[in-house]
Order: C-alpha cells, then sequence, then structure tokens
C-alpha cells in the first residue's frame, strides 16, 4: 500500500450490560463527558484521544479477550498520577488489581461495571 487512507482512530466500541448504569460510572468515575445518548448506545469523550461508545449488549459479552483464559485488556488508559489514580479508584469501589512495574513502566488493571478490563499505565 503506497498511499495512507487511514488518518486516526475515531472511536472504540464497549459493550455495556447497563448502559445507565455504565454512563453514570465512567463520567462520575472516570471524568468522561457524555456527548450523547440514543438509548442503545452513548458516546462519551476524554479531553482528547478517539470517542467511547457504550453499546447495549448481551450480559455475557465484554470489551477484551483471553489468553489461556485469562481476561487480557483491550483499552489502556494514561496518567501522570497513577498511584494516586490507584487509590481514588479503591475509595471509589472500583475492583483493581495492584500497581505492576514493568522496566521503569507503572501500570494496573481495573474493571467497568459490566467487567470489562481496563488498563491504566503511566
Amino acid at each position: 500500500m503506497t498511499e495512507n487512507y487511514l488518518e486516526e482512530i475515531h472511536y472504540f466500541r464497549i459493550p455495556v450490560t447497563d448502559l445507565e448504569q455504565s454512563i453514570t460510572w465512567y463520567t462520575d468515575i472516570l471524568d468522561f463527558q457524555l456527548r450523547f445518548n440514543q438509548g442503545d448506545l452513548a458516546v462519551l469523550a476524554l479531553k482528547s484521544g478517539p470517542l467511547y461508545v457504550l453499546v447495549k449488549a448481551d450480559p455475557e459479552t465484554r470489551g477484551h479477550f483471553t489468553i489461556n483464559g485469562q481476561p487480557e485488556f483491550s483499552v489502556g488508559f494514561t496518567t501522570r498520577r497513577i498511584r494516586e489514580f490507584h487509590s481514588y479508584l479503591t475509595t471509589k469501589d472500583v475492583h483493581v488489581e495492584p500497581i505492576q512495574e514493568d522496566k521503569g513502566h507503572n501500570f494496573f488493571y481495573f474493571y467497568d461495571p459490566s467487567k470489562n478490563k481496563l488498563q491504566v499505565h503511566n
């Protein structure tokens, strides 16, 4: 392919089991801004990056995949204040895993109300 046809990632679609609960969680806990809610899907955004589209899906559907039966994240976020963010999520009763370090790179996993596995790193 000699030409660049694609310019950017415009949005990610994430399956959720309860759309209203997920909108509230992503806006209240993660500070996403709700762009619109059309009943079966909602569009949210952070200050920069692609849009985040929550889609009402079947209860067993998740936005991550598994390797050897273990869930792997599909969406990764960044923060400059990883320890503060980890503590904050813990106080909000979010299911978070411990902070890990890999070659000076810190990260941890956490789960939204629909049990989608997410990652944040610095």
